[in-house]
C-alpha cells in the first residue's frame, strides 16, 4: 500500500483556488480542487513540474517492446482528476448512461475517444473556465508512478486486495487472487502517493495522444505523435492480467471504438 506523505510544494499553480471551485485545499496528498455539477462532484489534484523515466527498464519482468525507457521533462505542473469520470457525472452532463455495469460511483464505461471528446465539449461549452481535456500519455504515467520506479506505484507486486484486475493471472509468478469480473466503486482501494486512485486496474483510460513509438532521447513536454489511426489507453482494468496494469504498460485503440473496460479520467488545460 502506497504511503502519502507531503511533498512540501516547491511550485504552486498560477491560481489557486479557481473561480469554479466548490471545495479546495491542501492534506497530505498535496493540493486539491473540485467542481460540482448537479450533484456531481470531481476532485483534482495538483502534480508538480519534474523530470521522470517514462517506460520501463530492460530489466522489468513481463515487459513489452514498445515500452523504451527513456527522461522526459514536465515543464508544468497540471491539474488531474483524482478518479476516472463516474456514471454519476457522465450522467448528469450528457443524460444518459452507456456502462455496462451501473453504479453511480462506478466508472463510466464503454467510453470512446470521441465520446470522451463529446463530453469534455459539452462540460467546457456550459463551464469554459474549467478548459477540461484529457491528460497526455507523459502526464499519465508521470501521474501514475508519483515519483516510483517499479512496476507498480506501490512496489514489484500487484493483487486484488490493492487493484480491480484479473487475480486469476498474477504478475511475474504473484499470488493467485479474486477475479471480480466487473467494476468497482471509483474510490475502491488505496489512492497513490499524489492521492488518485485507481491509475492501475478498473477500466482503462484514454489519453489525448496518437499512438506511436518513443523517442529514445531525453524529451520535454511530449504529446506524442502528430498523426496516427489509434489514441493512447493505460492503467489496464478489471478483465485484464497483472502485466497489462504496470505503470509502463501501453495500449491503444480507435477513437471510435467503445469497450466494456475502457472509460476515462479528466486533467486540467492551463
Amino acid at each position: 500500500m502506497p504511503e502519502p506523505y507531503n511533498r512540501q510544494h516547491k511550485t504552486y499553480p498560477d491560481n489557486f483556488p479557481e473561480s469554479w471551485a466548490s471545495g479546495w485545499g491542501e492534506d497530505e496528498y498535496g493540493l486539491w480542487m473540485a467542481f460540482t455539477y448537479k450533484g456531481a462532484r470531481q476532485q483534482f489534484r495538483w502534480c508538480e513540474p519534474g523530470t521522470f523515466m517514462m517506460g520501463s527498464p530492460e530489466s522489468e519482468a513481463e515487459r513489452l517492446g514498445n515500452e523504451a525507457q527513456h527522461e522526459v521533462t514536465l515543464s508544468k505542473g497540471f491539474w488531474i482528476a483524482d478518479t476516472t469520470v463516474t456514471q454519476a457525472l457522465w450522467e448528469a452532463v450528457m443524460g444518459e448512461n452507456p456502462s455496462r455495469f451501473e453504479g453511480e460511483n462506478r466508472p463510466v464505461d464503454s467510453i470512446s475517444w470521441d465520446d470522451s471528446q463529446d463530453f469534455i465539449g459539452k462540460m467546457n461549452g456550459m463551464k469554459p473556465e474549467l478548459k477540461l481535456c484529457l491528460p497526455s500519455e507523459a502526464q499519465w504515467e508521470y501521474a501514475c508512478r508519483a515519483g516510483s520506479i517499479t512496476p507498480f506505484c506501490w512496489g514489484e507486486q500487484i493483487n486484488s486486495d490493492l487493484v480491480n484486475f484479473d487475480g486469476s493471472r498474477p504478475y511475474n509468478n504473484g499470488r493467485v487472487s479474486e477475479y471480480r469480473e466487473e467494476t468497482v466503486d471509483v474510490q475502491s482501494f488505496y489512492q497513490n502517493n499524489w492521492g488518485l486512485w485507481q491509475m492501475h486496474g478498473n477500466v482503462l483510460e484514454w489519453c489525448h495522444d496518437w499512438f506511436g513509438d518513443y523517442q529514445v532521447e531525453s524529451v520535454v513536454d511530449p504529446s506524442g505523435s502528430d498523426t496516427g489511426g489509434f489514441r493512447v489507453l493505460r492503467g489496464g482494468s478489471w478483465i485484464d492480467i497483472g502485466r497489462f496494469c504496470r505503470s509502463a504498460y501501453r495500449s491503444d485503440d480507435d477513437p471510435s471504438s467503445r469497450v466494456i473496460n475502457v472509460g476515462f479520467r479528466l486533467a486540467l488545460g492551463l
